[in-house]
């Protein structure tokens, strides 16, 4: 949902809407503009998945303080884990302060003060998570923050939340929207959990959070052929059996849920503009399908069409 559009507004009216948005969407601080008001711009979106949000700014130099007297307003306690889009960040809390450069994350824990800003023009992408919801101790959360990048799931979530962006009207406007915000909500909470460093908490949390994150990273990796059940378990430390259970309590057969995966991914790309000059066998080996004749029986299984004549109804329609 687009909560702002500056280039739709008068100057004189852009810095009072960004304020106005900016409140509508996260919790209250004071904001201050790094530049004349006459050159304020900025986008913003707000998505629900159930109780947790994707916030999005895009927008020209600005500063966010929130101060004690924020606190003593009425908010709700919110952690908001972002990736800086663009830009450089700059991030003070805790007394710590650091730069955030494009493609890293960023903890905040709106339950205290901070300080957060970035010059001439920049973006962020923020999950953002009711403390309840996250179901961990703050001296865990606050110790996390200033450690996420050494945790080996910092890629895997900031990945996560980058996709997650990308696809937000699609994926907010789905059935599986408030589920899939409490699999991105674990997985939150196993990096807070990896980087804060409490061992006990972290055997805890990587059982519960095993099949999300084992998704999550099949997802990410569907392109190469050579990911398949055996790899998974491996990249995960578990063993296939465990695997198969933890895949099998809930309800997932993972071998067919790879080839769903992979099929709904080619079905996309035999249709998408840039792929018109790509032949169905390229399209199905960048899908992760090493075998064209299998790739094709098992596409008309699913869609009940061969993938030549996916693209040709496709292009008549178009």
């Amino acid at each position: 949902m687009q909560l702002l559009d500056t280039a739709t507004l008068a100057p004189e009216h852009r810095v009072d809407a960004f304020r106005a948005a900016f409140d509508q969407a996260s919790v209250p601080c004071r904001i201050e503009h790094l530049g004349p008001d006459s050159r304020v711009h900025s986008r913003m979106h707000l998505w629900h998945f159930g109780r947790a949000n994707l916030f999005t700014t895009d927008a020209s130099g600005f500063r966010l303080v929130r101060t004690p007297r924020h606190l003593r307003m009425e908010s709700p306690p919110v952690v908001a884990l972002a990736v800086q889009a663009s830009g450089v960040g700059r991030f003070r809390q805790f007394d710590a302060e650091t730069l955030v450069p494009p493609r890293q994350l960023m903890l905040s824990d709106l339950t205290a003060p901070y300080e957060f800003s970035w010059v001439d023009s920049g973006g962020s992408r923020a999950f953002q998570i009711p403390y309840d919801r996250l179901a961990l101790p703050r001296d865990v959360v606050r110790r996390a923050g200033p450690r996420l990048r050494a945790s080996p799931l910092h890629g895997l979530v900031r990945d996560h939340l980058v996709r997650l962006a990308a696809d937000a009207d699609g994926l907010a406007a789905d059935p599986g929207a408030a589920a899939l915000g409490t699999a991105t909500t674990e997985l939150v909470r196993a990096l807070l959990v990896s980087a804060g460093g409490d061992g006990r908490a972290l055997r805890e949390v990587r059982e519960e959070t095993l099949l999300t994150r084992v998704l999550a990273w099949a997802r990410a990796h569907l392109t190469e052929p050579d990911v398949d059940p055996a790899r998974i378990a491996a990249v995960h430390n578990v063993s296939l059996r465990q695997l198969y259970k933890v895949c099998a309590d809930a309800g997932v057969s993972l071998e067919q849920w790879l080839i769903a995966e992979r099929l709904e991914r080619a079905r996309a790309e035999l249709v998408a503009p840039s792929r018109r000059n790509r032949t169905v066998t390229a399209v199905a080996r960048e899908c992760g399908f090493s075998d064209a004749s299998h790739f094709t029986r098992r596409f008309r299984q699913a869609y009940g069409l061969t993938p030549r004549e996916w693209r040709e109804s496709s292009r008549r329609r178009g």
